[in-house]
């Protein structure tokens, strides 16, 4: 009934109209006025928020006016002289009046000549006056709009900001500059007027390019200065008056030193704040020789400005970030890098951000006497500051305009007058924002027609506290049940007009509980009722007095604490604003943050320092205030820490390693947290001759760097170091001194070190005594021996000494145990190859421990490490192609290697490349894991530490594992196909390697086919070797499309295939019609299989085969001819050039000089009955052109196998010899499917005897030798002899081994040569050089024309047979020559006087062997 009676007063809003509602609008209305009634909180009415007023039919309710601003004023900077605009328009029905506000107060712009109002609202000053002591036009101002009778809105405050007089704080200075360096030229004004400055150099404008640029301080920057910058600079400031010309400075450009020049920063990076969606410049300038390369990080993060939109480097090596976030802000450094130093600094940059609304009021309808809350929810950085204005002014906070919930205005009591506009104003320190909502307060509606209810009876306070009143009543006398009635409470503070309401919850309930009172305080209550016909009399007023509160201190205000010491700390508090009585004292309490236990101090006044905390510590501290009746209300609590001081203890695990003869690396480790004493900002390294102590050098680590390489040390010089850590405070106690001596001579490292020289060992009862000396080769570096041991075992546990130690003492062994002892040298490439040996120690019953040989070595015996010593002889054992495992031995452990304790193991690993620094971790509680998921074919490293409980041990030594080859994952990538330039039928693939090869690649399989359905085994296969990235493939088809794959193997198989890429070879240049000429085929030519068909498959003509014919009878015959010129003009000339030199020859009785070449015009001996006789490398052969044969790479010496002479015709293959730039690349055709595979030279064995080469007389052997004429280029490649094929191959690769046949072991540097003439006469054997024929050394049944040959397949190939012969010659170089002699230069009667001088040495040979 009461809600009926609320929708009839809002629905009846003129007391002149009679309200007959329908009852059809009464149900619909009905609804939504039950959720405001009953849904309205206890506190008070509810007020209804923006939208549309709760009307009715007939009903004239105000509606919200539209009433904004369309432009406010912004921040400005002018210059004096300079006219301004500060624009400002609103938007209301009907327009509102504009006025302005300068520093608060209004501006009288009637009588002001300077200062005029425009017609849209915009103030406009002309002729800014600013002086040093007269400054009128600068300062806040504030645009007020307003509507009679409706309100006043203001706009966010806005400052002007006159730029002062131009002056410079520095000008540019006179300098010189390397050419290829940078350079600055500083020119810094105010502020101001930055944007105002421009640069000249030779009173010319400069013009700014991504070379020079300007800094926002005025500073210019040239970065890779050219001779073309020196000159005259000076900067100008132009801000509306004369220019303002600073000093000229000259710079000089010089030619860069020979000398390299120190790394130093000319600018360095300054902290800056900045407001979001401005940019900012992080200036960084660095100067030296060689030219430093500038890179920045952030969160140890590189920046990545390449592809970076709003991130720039400028010239010089400066930031730009433009459109700044909140999430810009952070710390940046500017690492500058030449190659030999790098040094680095580092600024702030803070980013602030205006306020801006999350949420903005809302309009309000409400009625009088109820309370309404205005939310305003706003964000910004700094946090901004909130104030309210109602119509212009500013709300004053009191017990009725309450700020709750940080933001929100809260009104309580509304009278009418409260009604207007209410604005939210947030503001920090980098702008303002306002935001604004309406309220109206209704009226409330005429009773209806009916009886109203009488007043309540019996109001009485039934209860009465400090901060509450219970009221309770009886019903009206004229409603005696009153079942229907809801009650109204109203009530104010004794002497204030503005009442409060308080509704009943429900209807019939006859009371109420008021909340929120002030104690000892008199209110002022009524109580009204009201039922379906409005609402009735009110009861009489009510006098009551809350009850005094109990006097408890509140809180302590404006408590603050702040480090005095690095041990101290001053709290200082004010007293409580509720002290409810005399303070009679205080009550500290503090804690150290991470604990539990908080400790407490009493205080009499407002302020305390506690002493004798931990340094660089943060504690927290609370106040509570006492007085007679007890504690009062505890403070929040305020954290603070203690300042930093120096380190007090030194850095930890000092350990020094030699690099060469002139430079020493320095490790260490951070002090322990807890005697740190503040940020660790770098270390002091100090180190000296140990023979000069008083001479001490010191250099500086920043940062966090835990390393430091010291150069430029002496050869063989004992150096001592030490290390003390760096606060801002001061240095830290320095480590003991550290020593270790350079090495006399650069030292290789590129291998291993050999096995060490000598090892032994002394059993004990429960130690062995191992005693080494270093390897042989002192030139290789040894960084340190690592001992092995362990029963049966020597892996077992793994031990690492210094380089200088000769002696170690195995501790803690068990008696009568047979123990096996490894020691290897090791350098940072690796462990070198171990040594054993083996011993049993002694029984218990064995007192003999006392020993001479133990007397001299040191004792020295795995410490119990504090803090923990690192795991030791961590191996890593591969598995497969993605799996290591990693085991080590713990030196804290007992001997038996079993944990009790709860001790748990970290494995980091990384992959072996030193620009990857990220690791991955595992943990684990044995001493071994499994470390799976690894890239195939890939070098990691491996370290362990061991935790128990806080303490930690440093990272052990690194072991190196690389897992095994894997079949590659991915195919070829970048497969291209292109046409060769000239030569349409020709194409070239091109490839890249596959990016997931596992494995070296071996080889690459060309696939390639004219339909792509078709079963893989049906396209032609191209084999490449694994070094080549292009192939040719020669005679194709024309206009036709091909499609091509490539596959790629490795050691472990073959990969996938790369997806097929099309490719149409070119059309044809034309066709040949009847009676025309045949067009120019290119020497790739060949004619059809098929004398029916053209290669396209059309018909060809009879006229065109006979053409065809003649053509190639002509071209066979001019061939023949020039073959028959070439040929006599060859043998001519070898025969003239054979006659000169045997007319020399004779000349004996002349000269002596000639005598040696006299024997080189005699045919080779064919007969060999030297002992000592060799295959040895020839020299390359004079023949410009030989005919190359390959040979491939034996596997192992099972694969060569000898090989019949009868079967070169089968095996032997021919190999393309193509001139130019085409014997770059790999070719083949259709027809050949033949890889070209490199040419290596086959090496032999030379020791075993049984891969002795016999050469046996042949009747192929000197024809094929001496067939290598002037005129080879017309040899077919079977007619190559072993001598053409010899200088061939070693033309390709010399540095490889020939084939050697051996009778007896000789120097291997020996020539492999033709074996001398003998002078003629018979035949003189030395006796101390007995001598076999290897004729006679040959089986009676083996064929004489047989050559033992070695041949090995290659990818399932055939490969020539490779010819052995066995010449020695004394000149080297005139082997193939006189191969060439022996054939070409004889006449007739000289050749017969030969022949009877070999059947006389054959005679003489057939007896010795018979003998």
């Amino acid at each position: 009934m009461a809600a009926e009676r609320e929708a009839r007063r809002l629905l009846c809003t003129s007391s002149s109209r009679r309200c007959c509602p329908t009852p059809l609008l009464l149900l619909l209305l009905l609804p939504p006025l039950l959720l405001l009634l009953l849904g309205r909180p206890a506190s008070g009415a509810a007020a209804v928020r923006s939208g549309s007023p709760p009307q009715s039919a007939g009903a004239s309710v105000r509606t919200f006016t539209p009433f904004y601003f369309l432009e406010e004023p912004v921040d400005t900077l002018s210059v004096r002289g300079s006219s301004v605009i500060l624009n400002c328009s609103a938007y209301s029905e009907p327009s509102p009046k504009i006025e302005w506000k300068k520093d608060g107060t209004f501006l009288n712009l009637v009588s002001d000549d300077r200062r005029q109002l425009l017609p849209d609202g915009s103030l406009f000053i002309s002729n800014v006056v600013h002086s040093k002591h007269n400054k009128p036009d600068e300062g806040f101002y504030q645009c007020v709009a307003t509507v009679d009778n409706l309100g006043t809105i203001v706009s966010r405050t806005a400052k002007l900001t006159v730029a002062g007089l131009p002056r410079f704080t520095s000008q540019p200075e006179p300098s010189s500059v390397y050419a290829g360096n940078s350079a600055i030229l500083n020119c810094e004004v105010n502020a101001d007027l930055v944007t105002f400055v421009r640069w000249e150099q030779n009173r010319q404008p400069l013009l700014l390019d991504d070379r020079v640029v300007k800094l926002p301080s005025g500073t210019l920057v040239i970065s890779n200065v050219t001779e073309g910058d020196g000159g005259l600079y000076r900067c100008i400031i132009e801000s509306g008056g004369p220019p303002k010309y600073s000093d000229e400075a000259e710079l000089k450009v010089l030619q860069g030193p020979e000398e390299r020049l120190n790394l130093v920063f000319l600018i360095r990076p300054s902290s800056v704040t900045r407001v979001t969606g401005q940019s900012t410049v992080l200036p960084c300038v660095a100067s030296g020789l060689p030219s430093p390369v500038i890179r920045w990080t952030k969160n140890e993060e590189v920046l990545d400005t390449e592809s970076s939109e709003r991130l720039v480097l400028l010239a010089g090596g400066s930031l730009e970030i433009s459109d700044l976030t909140e999430d810009d802000a952070g710390t940046y450094f500017c690492i500058a890098d030449n190659g030999n130093k790098t040094i680095e600094a580092q600024a702030e940059l803070t980013v602030q951000a205006p306020p801006e609304f999350l949420k903005q009021p809302a309009n309000i309808y409400a009625h009088e006497s109820m309370d309404i809350v205005f939310e305003c929810e706003v964000t910004g950085k700094p946090t901004p500051t909130v104030k309210w204005v109602k119509n212009g002014d500013v709300v004053i906070p009191s017990d009725y305009f309450k700020i709750v919930k940080e933001h929100n205005l809260q009104v309580l009591g509304l009278v009418k007058s409260d009604e207007g506009f209410y604005q939210c104003i947030a503001e920090n320190d980098v702008g303002n924002a306002q935001a604004g909502a309406q309220l109206i307060i209704l009226e409330h509606a005429p009773a209806t027609t009916g009886p109203l209810p009488s007043a309540p009876r019996d109001v009485v306070a039934s209860l009465v506290s400090t901060r509450f009143i219970k009221l309770t009543w009886r019903t009206p006398a004229s409603d005696p049940h009153g079942d229907n009635l809801t009650y109204s409470v109203f009530y104010t503070k004794e002497g204030i007009a503005r009442e409060r309401i308080e509704n009943t919850s429900q209807p019939g309930e006859m009371q109420v509980t008021i909340q929120n009172l002030m104690p000892a305080t008199v209110y002022i209550f009524r109580v009204m009722a009201q039922n379906k016909h409005g609402s009735g009399e009110s009861s009489a007023p009510l006098r009551v007095e809350t009850q005094p509160e109990v006097q408890l201190p509140g809180p302590a205000p404006n408590i603050r604490a702040y480090a005095t010491s690095p041990t101290s700390i001053t709290i200082t508090w004010e007293t409580p604003l509720t002290g409810n009585g005399e303070i009679q004292n205080y009550k500290l309490y503090y804690m150290e943050k991470g604990t539990d236990k908080e400790q407490d101090v009493d205080v009499s006044s407002h302020s305390y320092t506690i002493n004798g905390l931990k340094k660089y510590t943060e504690y927290s501290f609370r106040v509570v205030a006492y007085n007679k009746h007890g504690p009062g209300v505890s403070t929040q609590d305020v954290a603070v820490r203690t300042l930093s001081d120096v380190p007090s203890a030194a850095p930890q695990n000092l350990s020094l390693e030699v690099r060469n003869s002139k430079s020493i690396v320095i490790h260490w480790q951070p002090p322990s947290s807890a005697t740190q004493n503040g940020q660790i900002t770098g270390y002091k390294i100090r180190y000296r001759k140990a023979s000069r102590k008083s001479d001490v050098t010191e250099t500086l680590v920043t940062g966090t760097q835990l390393s430091q390489l010291i150069e430029g040390l002496d050869r063989g010089t004992e150096y001592n170091f030490r290390v003390a850590a760096l606060t801002v405070n001061g240095t830290g106690p320095a480590t003991d001194w550290l020593s270790a001596e350079t090495f006399e001579s650069d030292l290789d490292e590129t291998r291993v070190p050999e096995v060490p020289s000598s090892l032994h060992v002394r059993p004990l009862v429960t130690s062995i005594v191992v005693s080494w000396t270093p390897p042989e080769n002192q030139n290789i570096v040894v960084r340190g021996y690592a001992i092995g041991y362990g029963i049966g075992s020597p892996h077992a546990q793994t031990i690492k000494v210094d380089y200088k130690q000769r002696y170690y003492t195995i501790e803690n062994l068990d008696p009568s145990s047979h123990y096996v002892i490894t020691l290897k040298a090791f350098n940072n490439v690796g462990e070198g190859i171990p040594l054993y040996e083996s011993a049993v120690t002694r029984p218990h019953t064995d007192t003999s421990e006392v020993d001479l040989f133990v007397i001299n070595a040191p004792y020295t015996p795995v410490p119990d490490p504090t803090p923990m010593m690192p795991p030791v002889g961590v191996q890593a054992s591969i598995l497969s192609h993605d799996t290591i495992r990693i085991t080590w031995a713990d030196n804290s452990l007992p001997k038996h290697q079993k944990i009790t304790d709860s001790r748990y193991y970290t494995v980091r690993w990384k992959t072996n490349i030193p620009a990857n620094t990220k690791y991955k971790n595992a943990n684990a509680t044995t001493l071994s894991y499994l470390v799976t998921g690894l890239k195939p074919n890939t070098l990691y490293e491996f370290s362990v530490m061991v935790t128990k409980g806080r303490r930690s041990s440093t990272w052990s030594m690194t072991a190196h594992g690389a897992t095994f080859e894997l079949v590659p994952t991915s195919p070829p990538k970048d497969v291209t196909v292109v046409s060769k330039e000239g030569k349409p039928r020709t194409i070239i693939v091109n490839w890249q390697p596959p990016s997931e090869a596992n494995g070296k690649i071996t080889g690459y399989i060309i696939y390639y086919s004219t339909d792509v359905n078709a079963e893989i085994h049906d396209w032609v296969i191209e084999p490449v070797v694994g070094n080549r990235l292009t192939h040719q493939i020669q005679e194709l088809t024309l206009d036709t499309p091909y499609y091509f794959k490539i596959q790629a193997r490795n050691s472990k198989g073959m990969g996938p295939m790369s997806e097929a890429v099309q490719f149409r070879t070119p059309k044809a240049l034309g066709s040949a019609g009847k009676g025309s000429r045949l067009p120019d085929l290119g020497s790739d030519y060949k004619p059809p299989m098929s004398g029916s068909n053209s290669p396209h498959g059309s018909p060809t003509s009879p006229l065109d085969s006979n053409m065809l014919l003649v053509i190639i009878v002509s071209v066979g015959v001019i061939t023949i001819v020039v073959v028959v010129i070439i040929a006599v003009f060859c043998t001519r000339r070898t025969t003239s050039h054979q006659k000169k030199k045997r007319a020399a020859c004779k000349s004996v009785n002349g000269s002596h000089k000639y005598k040696g070449n006299c024997k080189d015009v005699k045919p080779p001996d064919l007969w060999i009955h030297h002992e000592r006789l060799e295959l040895k490398p020839i020299d390359k052969s004079p023949d410009p052109n030989p005919v190359m044969t390959d040979t491939p790479i034996p596997r192992n010496s099972q694969d060569i196998t000898p090989v019949d002479n009868s079967m070169d015709s089968n095996i032997h293959q021919r190999r393309n010899s193509y001139r130019g730039h085409e014997s770059e690349d790999s070719m083949s055709t259709l027809a050949g499917r033949r890889g070209m595979r490199p040419k290596m030279m086959m090496p032999f064995d030379s020791q075993p005897p049984q891969q002795s080469v016999r050469n046996t007389p042949s009747t192929d052997t000197m024809p094929a030798s001496s067939s290598q004429t002037c005129c080879t280029d017309h040899q077919d490649a079977e007619g190559a002899t072993s001598s053409s094929y010899l200088a061939s191959s070693q033309e390709e690769d010399s540095g490889q081994s020939l084939p050697t046949a051996h009778v007896r072991p000789s120097h291997p540097l020996k020539s492999f040569a033709v074996p001398a003439i003998p002078p003629p006469g018979p035949p003189i054997y030395d006796p101390a050089l007995p001598s076999t024929p290897l004729l006679s050394q040959q089986a009676l049944n083996h064929h004489i024309h047989s050559v033992k040959t070695a041949s090995i397949g290659t990818l399932g190939r055939s490969r020539p047979p490779m010819p052995v012969v066995v010449p020695s010659a004394p000149e080297v170089q005139e082997t193939t020559r006189m191969l060439e002699d022996s054939e070409s230069s004889y006449e007739p009667d000289e050749l017969t006087k030969e022949m009877a001088h070999l059947e006389g040495l054959m005679k003489d040979l057939n007896a010795i062997t018979t003998a």
